[in-house]
């Protein structure tokens, strides 16, 4: 039996008050849309059919980004309600040749899969199965009507329904199976009485009931959507819990939850550790025995065994095994840390490597530079890469010693064993083994303290 999924993903989320179409609103490392398409990767369907709509090319663009999914956009020119929406994408021949049909809605981040699965199970042999659950306070959904045996008989809208209709608990969710022969009928039937003045999804519920409509129970939790941006924050609040919970279940020590952020296409190894304030980012990966934090934001960031990375910013970053970085160091894209190499208090690096055992320790710029092992740069020396048009390389060899306050104005080289005099402002090559000073002759005037107070006192 073929199977696939339509999700709808074609609405701007007016009460989100944003330009950005509401599906690509970002909570925990993924768009809302990204999150409801991972969720439907374990159930390996045939076909994944988003319905998009405003803002539809960066919503396409975006779901693409999901992988493991034979994906498919369909444009709802017009978003005149979820029933149109699935009625475009039969329209459209997306669903050719699919037998049962998933309808979910694309901003539902915190759906799960084993629910989705238990849907597919529950709709053979009858025409549609729909998740329910049951809210202490059920507004803004629409309501399950069950009849006196307790079978489902229709869905009415909030809008539409009476206050004794309100008064139900139990609410549909807005996701589906379908038989696809039979909701492909009951959608060309739809219309557009209701208080909105929209195809309601949920109008061809009744009409199917005589050939089986069964309920599938979910936690309120996996269901839930997000419709303005006090929901994301809850809704990001309980998948992040749950992805540091599953963390620490697999070894990595999180000393505080409660400040540790860890997005979705982060990955931790056991034995590492996250101090509190660990912000992890991106495609961030973290191996064993390395120590983050605190107060550290990671981004697309590298971190090897045993490193340790305190009080830092560091984005697209490289930091090899036993490194260590910090405290208050920013490491800007391209920068890579060598094994046991270190980037100290008040330092920032970009596109440039430190090599293996070398040492950044303090108050200084490294750009577009290159860092040989065992080289040892003094404090607040400055890499002068940018000539106001272009940047330029540095090249510092190994076991170089660079003294206190140099700048070496790119393009240089310093080769191995050289050294810079401190206050040094090195325009020229430095050959290997060489001490290269330049300063002018200190000149110390005696009195001059007493003659300008005198001066001054006249």
């Amino acid at each position: 039996m073929s199977r696939a999924a339509v999700v709808l993903a074609a609405g701007m989320g007016t009460r989100f008050k944003s330009d950005l179409a509401k599906v690509l609103h970002r909570v925990a490392g993924r768009s809302l849309l990204q999150w409801v398409l991972s969720a439907l990767r374990p159930l390996e369907l045939d076909r994944v059919v988003v319905v998009v709509g405003h803002q539809a090319d960066d919503v396409a663009a975006d779901a693409a980004q999901v992988p493991g999914l034979t994906l498919v956009t369909v444009h709802q020119a017009e978003q005149r309600g979820t029933g149109h929406a699935v009625r475009v994408a039969f329209e459209d021949g997306a669903l050719e040749g699919i037998d049962s049909v998933m309808v979910v809605p694309g901003d539902a981040p915190m759906v799960a899969g084993a629910p989705l699965a238990e849907m597919f199970a529950a709709q053979p042999g009858n025409a549609a199965a729909m998740m329910t659950t049951v809210l202490d306070d059920p507004a803004g959904y629409g309501r399950i009507l069950r009849d006196g045996d307790g079978a489902v008989l229709r869905v009415v809208e909030e809008r539409d329904a009476t206050p004794a209709q309100r008064a139900v608990r139990e609410v549909n969710v807005s996701m589906y199976v379908f038989d696809s022969v039979a909701v492909r009928r009951e959608l060309g039937r739809l219309r557009t009485d209701n208080a909105q003045g929209e195809e309601y999804l949920t109008d061809v519920v009744e009409p199917l009931v005589g050939a089986g409509v069964v309920a599938v129970p979910a936690p309120p939790v996996s269901v839930r959507g997000v419709n303005d941006r006090a929901q994301m924050a809850a809704a990001g609040a309980v998948l992040r819990a749950g992805m540091l919970d599953l963390l620490m279940r697999d070894g990595v020590t999180v000393v505080d939850p409660a400040t540790t952020y860890v997005g979705a296409g982060c990955v931790v190894a056991a034995d590492a550790t996250l101090l509190p304030g660990t912000h992890l980012e991106g495609a961030t990966s973290i191996a064993a025995g390395a120590v983050i934090g605190p107060d550290t934001r990671l981004v697309d960031t590298t971190v090897e065994a045993g490193a340790e990375v305190t009080y830092t910013v560091a984005v697209s970053a490289h930091i090899g095994p036993r490194a260590t970085v910090g405290p208050f160091t920013y490491l800007r894209p391209g920068a890579a840390l060598a094994d046991r190499a270190k980037a100290g208090a008040f330092v920032e690096i970009k596109q440039s490597v430190v090599g293996e055992g070398s040492k950044v320790p303090h108050l200084s710029y490294i750009g577009n530079t290159v860092i040989g092992a065992g080289t040892n740069i003094g404090a607040a020396t400055v890499t002068v890469n940018y000539d106001g048009y272009r940047k330029h390389q540095t090249t510092i060899g190994d076991r170089v010693r660079i003294g206190a306050d140099t700048m070496l104005v790119a393009p240089v080289k310093v080769g191995d064993d050289a050294y810079t005099g401190a206050g040094s402002v090195i325009t020229s090559d430095v050959p290997a083994g060489a001490l290269a000073v330049e300063r002018n002759q200190q000149r110390t005037i005696e009195g001059y303290a007493e003659r300008r107070r005198a001066a001054n006192e006249t």
